[in-house]
């Protein structure tokens, strides 16, 4: 053995007798100091959760969020202490609850507005009755499997059933090749107004779930304001921020502060927020609409001209840091015991057929006559982002004195989103393989 390494062992015994002396003689650690410390256990037991997880799913051919959804559900499965304790921490349920937001905010920043606008008749009416079908069977099923349910829980899991997952879908159809094809065309357009209807649906269930035991007549006033509220902020944000937003980014690149686009940027994103839950609807809506307002390439374009890298980049590490783990902390949080409770496993299965379901509807607004209307309905079947987020947000609305979403159709949701997230990839690939003759690997011209 080389002195050199005779020295290390000896320093490293040294450095051993000398920590566990200290922590001998040492008193108890201050309460912000192991509450900071407990925090920094579970974001790396998180972190490392949703790295392995979500590497193992790309490997597999999977989306990274199914992988870091098992990962937490690997966790919560763990006979440890350490684990179930970070289901209920506090500052880790804020982190988590900032992913979301920053979710939503970059799943608007990818979009533009005038997407809403190109997107077609076939993907407005697809997006539509796929929506409308999907909550009413899925609010339909819930009456049926949860009758002593609330009112609003049932319409709740409705809503959450209803959105589809675009990442999904849109990366199946680039690995075939199939992006330009007509079927991606309207299943991409369809997703995009997919999600503004699931977001707009969210803010008002999330604020009339909570309304109390009102009238019918009082009800029905209610939700109506909440659409005008959700329709009147959206357009308000849209027009108004498309028209003074630029303005705003360019004297905002005079400034010499360094990542002054990502400050400017989340401010916009959080003043939304703030404001569309200061007149009752849901943050996330505000967290949306503000990425979708922003235009990555026009709005960074003043401090890309001077070697800044854009909003999206910068944004990028703090979702990639942020988003897994919402993602890992849902299914840490999924209790699998509960699936042995009789009527569990059934309602997951109602809700799974009440998505499926509903999204055949989706056939009646395709319009093209060269397009595929069994590939259009089975694009728009996996349930991802959007339906983690009507989980993990109906776990923290009371209504009659109850959270909205019980441990049973938290555990349902979640089995509904890997179900179709696992179901969709092979089921397009052999639809559009089917109505191609194996032609599906070319795209359109």
């Amino acid at each position: 053995m080389s002195a050199s390494s005779r020295t290390k062992i000896a320093l490293v015994i040294l450095a051993v007798l000398l920590l566990v002396g200290g922590i001998a003689v040492s008193s108890q650690p201050s309460a912000a100091g192991g509450e900071l410390g407990h925090l920094a256990l579970s974001l790396a037991i998180l972190v490392t959760a949703a790295l392995v997880g979500g590497h193992l799913a790309v490997r597999a051919g999977q989306p990274a969020v199914l992988g870091e959804l098992l990962a937490g559900l690997a966790l919560g499965a763990l006979p440890f202490a350490v684990t179930h304790s970070i289901a209920g921490d506090a500052y880790v349920d804020i982190l988590a609850q900032l992913g979301m937001l920053l979710l939503l905010f970059e799943v608007g920043l990818e979009l533009r507005a005038a997407d809403l606008v190109a997107v077609g008749a076939s993907a407005l009416l697809v997006a539509a009755a796929g929506t409308t079908a999907s909550v009413t069977i899925g609010t339909a099923a819930a009456f049926e499997l949860l009758p002593a349910s609330t009112f609003a829980a049932k319409l709740f899991l409705g809503g959450a059933i209803a959105a589809t997952s675009v990442g999904i879908t849109a990366r199946v159809l680039r690995d075939m090749g199939a992006s330009q094809s007509a079927e991606a065309r309207i299943i991409l357009g369809a997703a995009v107004v997919d999600d503004v209807l699931a977001l707009g649906l969210l803010g008002i269930l999330s604020v009339s779930a909570t309304s109390g035991g009102a009238a019918v007549a009082s009800q029905g006033w209610s939700t109506a304001g909440l659409v005008m509220k959700t329709v009147g902020f959206l357009t308000l944000a849209l027009v108004l921020g498309a028209w003074m937003t630029p303005r705003w980014f360019r004297r905002a690149a005079n400034l010499r502060t360094r990542d002054a686009l990502l400050a400017v940027g989340l401010r916009f994103c959080f003043v939304l927020a703030w404001a569309a839950s200061a007149i009752g609807l849901a943050p996330l809506v505000g967290a949306f609409a503000a990425g979708l307002v922003i235009e990555n390439d026009v709005h960074s374009a003043s401090f890309v001209e001077r070697g800044e890298r854009s909003l999206g980049e910068l944004l990028e590490p703090m979702t990639s840091f942020l988003v897994p783990l919402f993602f890992v902390l849902v299914g840490l949080r999924t209790n699998l015991a509960v699936f042995a409770t009789p009527g569990v496993a059934v309602l997951a299965a109602g809700l799974l057929a009440a998505a499926v379901l509903g999204k055949f509807a989706c056939a009646a607004g395709v319009l093209q006559r060269d397009a595929s209307r069994l590939s259009v309905v089975i694009g728009m079947m996996p349930r991802g982002e959007v339906t983690l987020v009507f989980a993990a947000l109906g776990r923290t609305l009371i209504s009659g004195g109850t959270a909205l979403l019980d441990e049973r159709g938290y555990a349902a949701l979640v089995a509904v989103v890997i179900l179709t997230t696992l179901a969709t990839p092979p089921a397009l690939k052999w639809s559009l393989g089917e109505r191609r003759g194996g032609r599906a690997t070319r795209p359109a011209a």
